[in-house]
């Protein structure tokens, strides 16, 4: 059976997955969508199908995921499917004492804001200077210079595989 939810159509795949797909856009509880509302507005998540009202648990952990990542990536929509949310589904099973990696610490502070963003921008970007520059609408130069500052404030080295995972899923996470 399908429905509409927010102009997208979602399978459903038993009485357990609707019933979880149409509480989790209450992620709080009874706030309801206040609750869940971040700078881009409410958002909801959606669980896999699954059948019978055993998994509902499953479900509901993975929509309220679903749902936590949309509020963190605006891009993923109001309505966000658990299969569509790339890293976020191993972000959000992290245990929250585990938000900030003392790693990313520094980038995080009120005073490198925008660090962080052209980081996770040039993360984002695949590493590519031409397209960070762009999409940042900054002079090359200056992306490189804001890299530099960003290697000496975490210790890491932008051109090594595993830094950069680091760093990427540091400012992903700090974001949930």
């Amino acid at each position: 059976m399908r429905t509409r939810a927010a102009g997208r159509r979602v399978r459903r795949g038993g009485a357990g997955a609707a019933v979880a797909a149409a509480v989790a856009a209450g992620i709080a509880g009874a706030g309801g969508f206040a609750a869940a509302a971040g700078p881009a507005g409410p958002a909801a998540g959606v669980g896999d199908p699954r059948t019978g009202l055993a998994e509902l648990g499953t479900v509901w952990q993975e929509a309220r995921a679903a749902a936590r990542a949309a509020l963190a990536e605006p891009r993923l929509g109001p309505v966000a499917e658990w299969r569509g949310i790339g890293p976020y589904r191993l972000l959000t099973a992290l245990p929250p004492e585990s938000v900030h990696d003392p790693v990313a610490g520094a980038l995080l502070s009120p005073a490198h804001r925008e660090l962080a963003r052209t980081a996770e921008v040039y993360l984002d970007c695949a590493g590519q200077a031409g397209r960070t520059a762009s999409e940042l609408g900054v002079h090359r130069q200056t992306l490189y210079y804001r890299l530099n500052r960003v290697e000496q404030l975490t210790g890491l080295d932008l051109d090594d595989g595993e830094d950069r995972l680091l760093l990427h899923m540091a400012l992903k996470r700090a974001r949930l």
